[in-house]
């Protein structure tokens, strides 16, 4: 849940609190001295940092959009926006304190190390390139957005390492264990060579364009119902700006897939594409080209992706635990 917005980042002083957690006030050109405008307010104090309600206003933005595209009832939607509000200041406290540790001990991160760690993604997972960024595409991602969430991968491990003053080794035997406890991952599965066609929006809120897509998918839909092949439009180079564009995904196991796009492929045969689908920004149809029982993988094979797996699971536990005493030691307000 990676970047918040800018901050400020001087504290102000408890005389101030009281002003500042009722208002930061502007005046316009036209305005009267005696008649501020309120524009924004302080809902957490991290040490010498603070959150503004525009901060987490920003932030829970494009979830409370997916909240009510659900459809609740009043009521359920308002619980569920209440929660979501409490659960994602507690996560912007979070990466304050984070944050500020990083800037006390002037962690930084190459470009080189995060070069390094997509190779070694990609090597413990015998993907090519082509695969990674085609199944970033699948999930609406860009490669620069992967390598952002990296960089944070990386500066929690070089944290914990600092914090907890200790080396994170991942035994044979944890690896063995972790194999033989998951066998039906690394045993012989069956695999869906997956295409797509889609179409992304910039402003999912633009009803105009959002329409204007949906017509262009229903097009192509009609299209694939005449008997074209899913290929022809998928190796197609699109006319204009907005046209449909197709991928070649890969091959996935449906544990790899999200659960929409899980339920939707394992019914599906080989040759068939699926209806249109609602993908953040944008709408999309797959396509199963092909479906693939690969061979079981030995444990020489997946080593070096379960040592990734236990040695992020490590960093995980450490780091969790390193933060809420970290949130023990530190001044946390938060201002209802």
């Amino acid at each position: 849940m990676e970047s918040l917005l800018n901050k400020i980042k001087k504290f102000f002083p408890v005389i101030f609190w009281g002003v500042m957690t009722f208002s930061l006030a502007v005046f316009s050109n036209h305005a009267q001295a005696e008649d501020p405008i309120i524009v924004d307010r302080i809902v957490a104090v991290v040490n010498d940092d603070i959150i503004t309600l525009y901060d987490l206003d920003q932030t829970l933005k494009p979830y409370e959009e997916n909240i009510q595209d659900l459809d609740y009832a009043p009521e359920k939607q308002r619980e569920s926006l209440f929660k979501l509000r409490s659960e994602l200041l507690d996560k912007m406290i979070e990466q304050k304190l984070a944050d500020q540790q990083i800037k006390k001990f002037k962690i930084e991160i190459s470009d080189q190390e995060i070069n390094k760690t997509i190779e070694r993604f990609k090597e413990s997972r015998s993907l090519t390139d082509e695969d990674l960024r085609a199944g970033l595409a699948r999930q609406g991602l860009t490669i620069e957005e992967f390598r952002e969430d990296l960089k944070k991968q990386v500066l929690r491990s070089k944290l914990v390492n600092i914090e907890v003053k200790s080396k994170i080794a991942i035994t044979d035997e944890e690896v063995e264990k972790y194999y033989n406890d998951h066998i039906e991952k690394y045993g012989a599965e069956t695999k869906y060579h997956l295409w797509n066609i889609f179409i992304r929006f910039s402003q999912p809120e633009e009803t105009s364009e959002s329409q204007m897509a949906l017509e262009k998918m229903e097009t192509v839909l009609n299209q694939l119902k005449q008997g074209r092949s899913f290929e022809s439009f998928a190796t197609e180079t699109p006319g204009s700006p907005g046209s449909p564009v197709g991928t070649d995904l890969g091959l996935y196991r449906l544990d790899e897939l999200s659960l929409q796009m899980r339920n939707i492929v394992k019914n599906m045969k080989e040759g068939q594409y699926s209806s249109i689908l609602n993908i953040p920004k944008g709408y999309q149809i797959i396509y199963v080209q092909k479906i693939v029982v690969t061979n079981s993988k030995t444990l020489s094979d997946v080593k070096n992706e379960i040592e990734d797996i236990l040695y992020n699971e490590a960093i995980d536990n450490r780091y969790n635990a390193w933060l809420s005493e970290l949130r023990k030691r530190s001044h946390i307000k938060v201002i209802k």
